[in-house]
């Protein structure tokens, strides 16, 4: 394994994805005393009441939105780290990797059993050491297809899913047809095994457009499931099967799945103790490796010092670095990681200040500004903290775009600059329906809120740290004729309006998109939260229609994608605001995939 960053001391060096081997972001981290349980039961002490941002704000009419505080204080700051301790385990997953790299090649004589394999490692979440490997074993079974699912072999419902699900996976369109055997004369599906119909319900979550099949499946095994659920006596049967129905697959961000995975494999009797053992150390060891670039993140933040700076913004450093690693957790992707945490937290400084502080004449001037995107705009600022907000955007992008300059790459920071000026605009216009009182039909609304969604600025963002995104992938991620651009905007959007509604409209003014779906349909708020749903499971085909290959861009790009509507899923569980409300469901993500280890 590659390893893009070292840890020398107490010193953590995080290095270019790119060509050069020379640290970029060496910073001395404290040696804390502490431990995870302990940071854990002081979270609830550190959430405390953020900073009055204005003592005559409400005289002058500001819409404060009153955002939850910040609940992880110093928390990751008071990890501590051991390097032995690193390098021990670094050490224990090269020499696993090494024999289950000969495992896998091995395996390749039997394209079933090989493909099982490339499986399992998925959802152990080790696959990324095996890229070439995988690719060239997938290429070399997809194209003898028809013999890997002779018909005249008597594959089992689990194995045909399971082998469908790999494709469907990793972008080759596999037909669904291959269910078709599973049906008995009139187009039921046949009872199975557990294993075969929890494997059938997973394979669903790819269906794409036109595939009725897999409509069928999926209200079949659903049913199913919850039946089996309800009479279940094996404890750990019924926990499989619930974690399936709550947290699909492609439903959670991937390291949280496969730390999912970890346990239940554990459970099974069939299990591997290499693979078993190899997850584990890798789990440990790249949780150990994002702790430290947290702590890189933490001093890059107490300098910024926007606590005390802009303390109307949701303040949620924590948050977005684990957005970061939802996108790309792999160690070659260190640059990528710091590079997006902290752009991110560039748009809530811009979202809250339009939409839960600033005055509509003051956006007016900001907005102007953001057109510039320039220094010089900075003076024609009516407010001292909006130069503030300003200047930290400027600055923030000024840095990152000297830390990719070198590698020829300042075009992504100019494409991230011009979606900023976009969302601005999209900010602008609905504070101007709010201050107007004007509420538009969806349709019209659909198209602004869309942009204001941040779905362009996000995909920009992460880009930046791929050395695979080209001016190319640009233009083509980010294009309204996109199938992925429409789903991914479509899907963050719909998901936000859903859990955002009710909230947002109790705090006043606030247009909101069940407010025009209902107003222009004539339905009520449950009738339009079912409509928004049944428009997110179509964009889902549609994004699985658009991962299909071949694709414009390359595949590294494209799990991307899939990674953002992982982080839809995650961040939007139970219709809940997970950004804005961290304590209700992101709190355990976030401990889970940064904080505690797997024991071993």
């Amino acid at each position: 394994m590659a390893v893009q960053g070292s840890v020398l001391g107490n010193t953590l060096c995080l290095y270019k994805p790119f060509s050069s081997p020379k640290p970029i972001l060496p910073l001395r981290l404290h040696n804390t005393r502490g431990n995870a349980k302990t940071c854990f039961a002081a979270l609830s002490e550190n959430a405390a009441p953020l900073p009055q941002a204005n003592s005559n704000r409400e005289e002058i009419g500001r819409p404060l939105a009153n955002f939850a505080p910040d609940i992880w204080g110093d928390c990751f700051l008071t990890l501590p780290f051991h390097n032995s301790e690193f390098e021990s385990c670094a050490k224990q997953v090269e020499m696993l990797k090494a024999k289950v790299k000969d495992m896998l090649v091995a395996s390749a004589t039997d394209p079933v059993a090989n493909i099982h394999l490339i499986h399992t490692l998925c959802r152990l979440g080790v696959s990324h050491h095996f890229q070439n490997e995988i690719e060239m074993q997938l290429a070399h079974h997809f194209a003898t297809l028809d013999e890997v699912i002779d018909q005249n072999k008597d594959h089992d419902l689990h194995t045909i899913a399971v082998i469908f699900q790999v494709f469907r996976f990793h972008g080759y369109n596999m037909s669904s047809d291959v269910f078709n055997k599973f049906k008995d004369a009139n187009g039921k599906f046949k009872g199975s095994d557990v294993k075969g119909i929890i494997s059938l319900y997973e394979a669903t979550q790819f269906r794409i457009n036109g595939e009725v099949i897999l409509d069928e499946a999926l209200i079949f095994t659903k049913s199913e499931l919850h039946s089996i659920a309800s009479r279940s006596t094996d404890s750990d049967l019924t926990e499989y099967i619930l974690n399936a129905l709550n947290r699909p697959y492609l439903k959670d961000v991937e390291r949280l799945e496969a730390r999912q995975f970890i346990y239940f494999y554990e459970k099974d009797a069939s299990r591997n103790q290499t693979l078993l053992k190899f997850a584990k150390y890798d789990f440990n060891w790249l949780q150990m490796l994002h702790q430290q670039e947290l702590k890189v993140l933490y001093s890059w933040w107490n300098e910024l010092d926007l606590v005390s700076k802009v303390p109307h913004m949701r303040h949620r450093l924590v948050e977005c670095y684990l957005t970061a690693v939802g996108f790309y957790f792999e160690p070659r992707y260190a640059l990528g990681r710091n590079i997006y945490a902290k752009m991110l937290m560039m748009f809530p400084l811009l979202d809250d200040t339009y939409d839960s502080y600033a005055t509509f004449e003051e956006l007016q001037y900001l907005t102007d500004a953001m057109k510039r995107f320039d220094i010089s705009a900075m003076d024609k600022l009516p407010a001292d903290y909006l130069k503030r907000v300003y200047k930290t955007l400027l600055d923030v992008n000024d840095e990152v775009e000297e830390m990719v300059r070198k590698e020829g790459r300042s075009f992504a920071v100019d494409y991230v600059r011009k979606e900023f000026t976009k969302l601005s605009e999209a900010f602008h216009e609905q504070a101007r329906w709010v201050h107007e009182g004007y509420h538009p039909k969806f349709d019209e609304y659909i198209k602004t809120a869309m942009v204001a969604a941040g779905g362009n600025v996000t995909m920009a963002q992460v880009l930046i740290g791929m050395e695979d995104a080209d001016e190319k992938a640009y233009q083509c991620l980010i294009n309204t004729d996109n199938i992925i651009y429409k789903a991914v905007n479509l899907i963050i959007r719909l998901y936000n309006d859903i859990a955002t509604n009710e909230r947002e409209e109790k705090r006043g003014g606030a247009v909101t998109g069940t407010m025009c779906y209902m107003k222009q349909y004539g339905v009520t708020r449950q009738e339009a939260t079912e409509a928004f749903k049944d428009m997110i499971e179509a964009a889902f085909k549609d994004l699985n229609q658009g991962c299909l290959r071949p694709t414009p861009v390359p595949r590294e790009i494209v799990n991307r994608v899939v990674n953002y509507r992982r982080l839809c899923t995650t961040f939007y569980m139970d219709e809940i605001d997970g950004y804005s409300i961290p304590e209700i469901c992101i709190k355990d993500v976030v401990t889970k995939m940064l904080i505690h280890p797997i024991p071993i």
